[in-house]
């Protein structure tokens, strides 16, 4: 298959009854007839009505504001297959306009966008909040049809456009500042290299089950939660994020009821779960067919790792489960994990070897006074496909094991760049290695190292503190901070800050 429009069509000849996925709207609430279930046939034919209301708009920029659900991935779908760039964007909170507002409006203008897409029930209001705002206002605004009517639909006649692999898919946001968001151009080949290697590295296949409720119009929501099940063509069972912050444990009803082998989240998820669940409630889960609980999107912290191992194990949750990994928008989503099924272990760091840029095993502290040992989570080796790097940052020198330098990264996944931003991209997508000649590096921004034939993460390059000439990174300020005893005067905060470059 060259291009995931393709794929759909082709899940929808060749398996048209088989589930897609399941979007599961109310919190804790698993089937029932609050669940819409979507199969491929109806997909493709809830796509082909959305393609057939864009008409004749290959090459635009539409503007993708959904709340999560089956009416989003049906417009996502019908971008695809009427060959125009899909722009997901944070759906608006029409009781606090202003506050969604400055993103959507930042985004409207770096996208060059000329259509919008929202459910029928919205665009009305949309229409009418947006007239104040050029950049909004000159915006044609389409309500695409409720998911149960356009799936049941007999189905329009709209062929699906040809598209190369090398054709833009969609414009993925990365979470930067408001003012400064950054489009990164995702190709046909970019998804489809990239979710192969999803696919190799969670040893996914048709069997698989999937249980997600990351926001889709982030990269691992999307990319991870919707386009890789496709791909590997296996179900997922979806719910809204809004669900799973107000009730953590409705994440692991989900996939303790739909016997869900594939989920995960950032950090904090599992965290969340750690703190708002109760004994009562972990022990009417039965998590034993959870495979694989990926993590990653943010620093992964080996306290978190180990609470949330503990409080499920009753739960039937398998140690070996936990799948710490890494990645960026810029190389589509995946860049590096480790082998499926091995039990991890946090690493042990010399802290102050860490200081002078040099990674160093270390031995658990002794129980006196001294710098304890910095605890770090491996996330395994480059998924095939691609290559990493840890490179001087100031010098472009690649750097050998042992040492600490900035994540470099090269291969299929790699996007072609930002959308109009030419020195951006320049500077993010061009770098180059001197044994290397004629293969384009993305530079991270992350700061890593390798250690046993593992890569390590440990921060981002902008958030080092530099003290006397040494780096101190995040990871080490947060262990300090909560290794230290309570202070016994009263609370206090502090505001560093430095002047704008």
């Amino acid at each position: 298959m060259l291009t995931f429009s393709e794929l759909l069509q082709e899940r929808a000849r060749t398996r048209p009854a088989d589930e897609a996925f399941t979007f599961h709207r109310a919190a804790g609430a698993t089937g029932g007839p609050d669940a819409h279930r979507t199969d491929y046939a109806g997909l493709d034919r809830a796509a082909r009505a959305v393609a057939q209301q864009l008409g004749d708009a290959r090459g635009e920029r539409a503007l993708l504001l959904y709340p999560p659900g089956p009416e989003y991935v049906a417009a996502f779908f019908g971008c695809l297959y009427a060959g125009v760039l899909a722009v997901p964007v944070y759906p608006p909170d029409l009781a606090r306009w202003e506050r969604s507002l400055g993103r959507i409006r930042a985004i409207a203008r770096d996208s060059g966008a000329r259509l919008a897409l929202t459910t029928r029930d919205l665009v009305a209001d949309v229409r009418t909040l947006s007239q104040d705002f050029p950049e909004l206002r000159e915006l044609s605004w389409l309500g695409t049809a409720d998911a149960a009517e356009a799936e049941n639909s007999p189905g329009p006649s709209c062929t699906p456009v040809d598209v190369g692999p090398d054709e833009p898919a969609f414009l993925q946001y990365t979470s930067g500042s408001t003012a400064d968001p950054k489009g990164v151009v995702l190709t046909h080949a970019n998804l489809l290299h990239n979710t192969a290697a999803i696919a190799d590295a969670f040893a996914l296949h048709s069997g698989s089950r999937g249980a997600i409720w990351l926001p889709p119009y982030h990269d691992m929501g999307l990319i991870g939660g919707i386009l890789a099940p496709v791909r590997c063509g296996f179900p997922v069972g979806l719910m809204s994020p809004q669900d799973f912050l107000q009730d953590p444990v409705s994440w692991l009803k989900l996939i303790s009821d739909t016997r869900a082998t594939c989920s995960g989240g950032p950090n904090f998820a599992y965290e969340l779960c750690v703190r708002r669940t109760t004994p009562e409630q972990r022990a009417r889960l039965d998590l034993s067919a959870w495979e694989l609980a990926f993590c990653g999107a943010e620093p992964i912290r080996p306290d978190t790792m180990d609470a949330f191992l503990r409080a499920f194990e009753p739960s039937g949750l398998r140690r070996s489960a936990f799948y710490p990994c890494y990645g960026l928008a810029e190389s589509t989503l995946i860049v590096a994990g480790p082998a499926k099924g091995a039990k991890r272990s946090p690493a042990l760091f010399d802290r102050v070897a860490l200081t002078r840029n040099e990674a160093v095993r270390a031995q658990p502290a002794p129980a006196v006074d001294g710098p304890r040992p910095l605890e770090l989570v491996g996330v395994g080796a480059p998924v095939p496909g691609l290559d990493v790097a840890v490179v001087d940052p100031e010098t472009g020198a690649a750097l050998p094991d042992g040492r600490v330098g900035e994540i470099w990264v090269t291969g299929n996944s790699v996007a072609r760049g930002y959308c109009n931003a030419p020195e951006a991209t320049a500077r993010t997508f061009g770098a180059a290695l001197p044994d290397r000649s004629g293969v384009r590096w993305l530079r991270t921004g992350d700061l890593g190292f390798r250690s046993d034939g593992e890569l390590f993460v440990s921060g981002r390059r902008k958030d080092v503190l530099i003290v006397r000439g040494r780096n101190h990174f995040p990871q080490e300020v947060e262990q300090i901070a909560e290794a230290a005893p309570p202070p016994d005067c009263a609370p206090a905060a502090a505001s560093l800050s430095r002047p704008r470059t």
